[in-house]
């Protein structure tokens, strides 16, 4: 009822606006969108500085903006749902061009609820260098990915209108590996393998570590498969034949110290005490 009220007192382009991009469930979008629906570049500048002076739509960033709900009283500081929002800024705007992305790391482990602390930061990973950016107090961090790594992923409905892309289980896991300051810090990853455990398809891991091509995953991922019991030998014994003679860090983020293990070629820096220890958590 109050947004039929709101619709009656704004001009007929800037309710033409609001009720299309709404029909559309295009509550974030694009200045090319809003092109399209007023008829050209002059029109949309002026519908949106009005509507973005009135609290009815923010900018997000140069170009995109979004609407703001009516029973919010038009907050000038809404941001929404950022997994939403993290989405719109990997694309241009232009309905037939949609750039490949997903959302990742610390975002995918929150998503897949591995996470056992606050996640402060959004990542996405994209195959174009994208700077950081700060949106209404939340960080938007791109990671940048091969477009050939592009792989493993699936999509997730983030309410009851909107879905994201994201990492599936097995491929965040992974990146935890890979990058695992972007998820909370090694210990972090390793709780999610431990969470996830029953739902973990070990066949999966292994292929997409193969496809992945990288040795200090293979060591990671066989050594903490081998630790929590996921898997079989025969998996383990597989990521062994992909193993170099090079040692890497179990925690890439911990100083070298701990003693080797010849069979994973890796330096334990953590204790596997305390890796046996989050398992029984």
């Amino acid at each position: 009822m109050k947004d039929h009220l709101l619709l009656k007192t704004l001009g007929p382009g800037s309710a033409r606006l609001i009720s299309t991009l709404y029909s559309h469930n295009r509550p974030v979008f694009h200045f090319r969108e809003a092109e399209e629906i007023l008829g050209g570049r002059p029109a949309a500048s002026k519908i949106l500085s009005q509507l973005t002076h009135r609290g009815i739509a923010t900018r997000l960033k140069p170009g995109l903006f979004r609407l703001n709900p009516f029973e919010l009283g038009f907050e000038r500081e809404y941001l929404g749902n950022p997994y939403v929002v993290a989405r719109e800024l990997t694309q241009s705007g232009h309905k037939k061009i949609k750039e490949k992305y997903y959302l990742s790391h610390g975002s995918a482990f929150d998503l897949h609820q591995m996470l056992t602390q606050p996640q402060l930061i959004v990542y996405i990973s994209f195959p174009r260098m994208v700077r950081t950016r700060i949106i209404q107090g939340t960080e938007f961090k791109f990671v940048r990915c091969k477009r050939e790594d592009l792989f493993g992923l699936t999509e997730m409905w983030v309410d009851k209108s909107e879905k994201i892309c994201v990492s599936d289980l097995e491929r965040t896991l992974l990146d935890g590996l890979k990058q695992p300051t972007y998820c909370g810090g090694f210990s972090e990853v390793a709780k999610g393998f431990s969470i996830k455990q029953p739902l973990i398809d070990p066949q999966k891991l292994i292929d997409y570590a193969v496809k992945l091509n990288s040795g200090a995953v293979n060591r990671r991922l066989g050594y903490l498969m081998e630790l929590y019991q996921i898997g079989s030998r025969i998996h383990w014994d597989f990521l062994q034949t992909k193993l170099t003679s090079t040692y890497q860090l179990l925690d890439p983020e911990l100083p070298a110290k701990g003693h080797h293990t010849a069979k994973w070629r890796l330096r334990l820096n953590i204790p596997e005490e305390e890796l046996l220890a989050i398992r029984g958590t």
